[in-house]
């Protein structure tokens, strides 16, 4: 049975959610598992949703923070650079042409610069909300991005619908007092009040100011 909800704004996620960057990501984290002594595959189980230096510092525990800072902005670099492969997740375009005009917000745990380039490889419009790492002092799983794309919105935690794939990002959106919509292979274990395999199971429809949507 499809699962139907109705919200007054959307937030949404963009690496593994409206962008597929799973090969960049994989590239760029492997060599720096390598470069750390570490096994690739345990790191690329953390990276998904997290900033940078969150998941250098879950990895590396006792190392201080400033080189986690440090080495993030190096990282960031590279993986701004290297857009190969960065496609958009399928539906993503139907599914923001469908939000053009509507309230919505990219809540993402990339950098601005990250995000532009990332988008715009993807052939994706930039939402006209956007809370990227620069702008919260805490990334997921704490709550804090999606809370503030809510403000700027206008809109209630409840009166809006997250869409995440990633675990920490699942759990932002819930603590933040949100449903949330997963996306993509990843999502379905971890718990979200409903889950789609990709955007194209999901439509959205809008009549009085009010978002109604589909998945499934």
């Amino acid at each position: 049975m499809p699962s139907v909800f109705t919200a007054r704004a959307l937030l949404l996620d963009m690496d593994g959610t409206l962008v597929d960057s799973d090969a960049v990501v994989e590239r760029c984290w492997s060599r720096w598992a390598v470069r750390q002594g570490l096994d690739p595959a345990a790191v690329l189980r953390v990276v998904h949703g997290r900033q940078g230096h969150a998941t250098m510092a879950e990895l590396l525990p006792h190392r201080p923070m400033a080189q986690n800072y440090a080495e993030n902005a190096v990282m960031l670099a590279e993986e701004t650079a290297d857009l190969e492969g960065v496609v958009p997740v399928p539906g993503a375009p139907a599914f923001l042409a469908a939000l053009t005009g509507h309230p919505h917000a990219l809540v993402t745990s990339a950098g601005e610069q990250l995000a532009l380039a990332r988008m715009g490889a993807a052939g994706l419009p930039l939402p006209p909300v956007r809370v990227t790492a620069e702008r919260v002092g805490a990334g997921k799983p704490d709550p804090e991005g999606f809370l503030k794309g809510a403000a700027e919105l206008g809109f209630a935690p409840e009166e809006c619908l997250v869409f995440e794939d990633a675990e920490v990002g699942i759990a932002a959106a819930r603590a933040a007092g949100m449903r949330v919509v997963g996306v993509g292979p990843r999502a379905a274990a971890f718990g979200p009040s409903a889950h789609a395999a990709s955007l194209e199971d999901v439509v959205v429809a809008a009549a009085g100011g009010v978002l109604t949507v589909t998945v499934g």
